[in-house]
């Protein structure tokens, strides 16, 4: 890669990282398409995409669990079933069409900007039995696993809803969201780091970068723009991307 594709990237992930610490998620999700137009093979953005998601949500998840805002009874079953399925999707992603992997990346694209835009989290009126909670635990983390290891995305903006769902309070479904993704992220990016072809000094400095924008962007969370108003625009910019992917894909 140029000189140019390292600095562009390393402006990138310390801008979006530290916006995305101040929302509460990973950045992986917005990392794979960046990176993929700025020249990075998708064999080595996902990969990157998903340690970058270790990175900048390990600091979050360390905040969460310091204010006991992580219900691991809850948390538990979606992480054991995130881990075991995402290396699966990270090692399906080479033998996957890049058409076809680009058009659900899309789709994904589509599907967390609408989250950002429109998703309002609720808090039930009456607790779920455990049976009906270690059921939809382990059927999200799986699909979440197992997408997140394919596409390089972490998968919890399929796990936050359900956490909602399934009677957490915002807060804790975040941190218990957060303590999820960061395993399962790291999973996934075993899966690739295996298949080989990642470049350790672009992973070198992207993660300082993200690092330090999380850092930065908690710190800055309470002065700056509101959540609401963040989730406003980067579920604008989340469309916007998902629009010129499937823009390239079709023409």
């Amino acid at each position: 890669m140029s000189p140019i594709t390292y600095i562009i990237s390393a402006i990138l992930v310390f801008v979006f990282s530290g916006l995305l610490a101040m929302a509460g998620i990973g950045a992986a999700f917005l990392f794979v398409p960046l990176f993929y137009y700025l020249g990075v093979p998708l064999a080595e953005a996902t990969p990157t995409a998903l340690l970058l998601n270790v990175v900048s949500l390990l600091f979050a998840t360390i905040n969460y669990w310091r204010g006991k805002l992580i219900n691991f009874r809850v948390g538990l079953p979606v992480l054991i079933v995130a881990v075991i399925l995402s290396p699966l999707g990270a090692r399906l992603t080479p033998h996957v069409d890049k058409r076809l992997l680009l058009s659900l990346f899309a789709a994904f694209l589509v599907f967390a900007g609408a989250m950002m835009l429109f998703y309002r989290a609720k808090k039930r009126a009456q607790s779920l039995s455990r049976t009906v909670e270690v059921s939809a635990g382990a059927g999200v983390g799986g699909v979440a696993g197992f997408l997140g290891g394919l596409l390089g995305v972490g998968g919890g903006n399929f796990i936050l809803p359900v956490l909602n769902w399934l009677g957490l309070d915002p807060k804790v479904a975040a941190g218990t969201t957060a303590l999820v993704v960061v395993f399962s992220s790291f999973s996934g990016f075993l899966g690739h780091a295996t298949l080989g072809g990642i470049d350790p000094l672009f992973i070198g400095v992207t993660a300082v970068m993200a690092a330090a924008g999380s850092i930065v962007g908690s710190q800055l969370m309470k002065t700056k723009l509101s959540s609401a108003q963040l989730k406003k625009i980067i579920g604008g910019l989340l469309w916007l991307i998902a629009a010129k992917m499937i823009f390239d894909l079709i023409k």
